[in-house]
């Protein structure tokens, strides 16, 4: 890694005393996306989550060129929804062949940080082509009374009796306090908010794969309608969806000669909030641990913030994805609103007006809750000049991942 050492780069935030960087080694250039598939995105399917991550899987393998019986690698996450095993596989396909098989994949930060892992599989020669995939079927779930994700936060022991007792539940409650206490510190304008869910709305309402494809909204509409968790309206809250997505990690030198042009791992960052799983516990509410990934990722990709042409943002709730903005240094803290405000996230606005193209198939918010996976599929094509909304010569792209306690970066470049 150049230029300043990751302490001086993460002190530029001004947050240092809550949060620290995972240490990761430099894998840059050693690991390509080399296929990615998806499944369609709805409401309740009536799929399980273990269905929709094999279609996905199948149709990662064929963009790349690739046959099931080449894929030495699986990676999904732990704990988050049903996922496949390598037995799933081999039973899907018809296969036998050994796989590695590890739990740090699939979406949310892992998203970012399974090119990581992935990259020392490669190393290590345990694997040559690694699937990551995630689904999910919570919108079947909810619609048959299997549960939501609240009900899965609920459960949570220290939740259950330290926070809902209190009615510091569901999720929206936890965003709307972070997006208040925002408000009051930096003077963020329900408008400027406004600006997030607006501008994904408008690149999903062009996106033929997006759940809010035909649903308009404008910064009066959104105005015009009551807070669901004051000051968050029903528009700054993630979508309840079915769908899944996968892509396949190589090395860089084997990408070149599948099918695909490939997509090349410049770096990964990953962060975390000391000593606070849970989000009550957190002593600095206006920022994410992202300020704390990004930097590590960006000094791996000896590259800055401002050499971006696109970037996904973990856009749970929209206060989330300003605040990741700010935290990936795009912009200094608290000038966010000022950063987003006027279209300035529109895939199509000349980058001489400010801003940055953001979440370009819609995001959580309006294209899909899929936890993640799906932004990372959306950069791909964006580097591959295929995206629905295609930024204008987009090279260098950047993924941001976010749990309660954790972030990360991915950053990508056009192979």
């Amino acid at each position: 890694m150049s230029g300043q050492s990751l302490e001086q780069l993460v002190r530029r935030a001004g947050y240092f005393d809550w949060g620290s960087a995972v240490p990761l080694e430099d894998i840059r250039g050693e690991v390509a996306i080399a296929g990615i598939g998806e499944t369609p995105y709805s409401g309740p399917s009536g799929r399980n989550a273990r269905d929709l991550c094999l279609e996905a899987v199948a149709a990662a393998i064929a963009d790349a060129g690739l046959q099931p019986a080449d894929i030495d690698g699986l990676m999904v996450s732990k704990g988050i929804a049903d996922q496949i095993t390598p037995e799933d596989f081999h039973a899907h396909f018809g296969t036998s062949q050994p796989i590695w098989f590890s739990r740090e994949g699939g979406g949310m930060i892992w998203a970012a940080t399974s090119a990581h892992a992935a990259a020392q599989a490669l190393r290590r020669g345990e694997a040559r082509h690694i699937v990551n995939v995630f689904a999910v079927d919570w919108a079947s779930r909810r619609a048959d009374g299997r549960g939501t994700p609240g009900d899965w936060h609920a459960s949570e022991v220290m939740k259950a009796h330290f926070e809902l007792p209190f009615g510091w539940y569901p999720q929206p409650v936890y965003f709307a306090t972070f997006a208040r206490r925002y408000m009051h510190e930096f003077g963020l304008t329900e408008r400027q908010l406004a600006a997030l869910p607006v501008a994904f709305r408008r690149h999903a309402n062009r996106h033929p794969g997006a759940v809010m494809r035909e649903k308009s909204l404008s910064v009066e509409d959104y105005l015009d309608r009551a807070p669901l968790a004051d000051p968050l309206r029903m528009e700054d809250c993630c979508l309840i969806s079915d769908g899944g997505a996968a892509y396949v990690y190589t090395s860089v030198e084997r990408a070149r000669d599948l099918r695909q042009r490939p997509v090349i791992v410049e770096g990964v960052g990953r962060g975390i909030v000391d000593g606070a799983p849970y989000i009550s516990q957190q002593k600095q509410i206006t920022a994410t641990p992202q300020t704390f990934a990004a930097p590590w990722a960006f000094a791996m990709a000896d590259a800055n913030p401002g050499e971006l042409d696109v970037i996904a943002v973990y856009d749970c709730f929209s206060i989330t994805a300003l605040m990741q903005i700010e935290d990936m240094g795009l912009c200094s803290k608290g000038e966010g609103g000022h950063f987003i405000q006027d279209g300035r996230l529109d895939f199509d606005r000349p980058r001489s007006r400010g801003g940055i193209p953001c979440n370009t198939h819609g995001g959580l918010l309006s294209h899909a809750y899929v936890l993640g996976i799906a932004h990372v599929v959306e950069l791909v094509k964006q580097l591959r000049g295929e995206a629905v909304n295609q930024v204008e010569n987009a090279e260098l792209a950047a993924y941001a991942g976010f749990t309660a306690d954790e972030g990360s970066t991915l950053v990508l470049r056009r192979g």
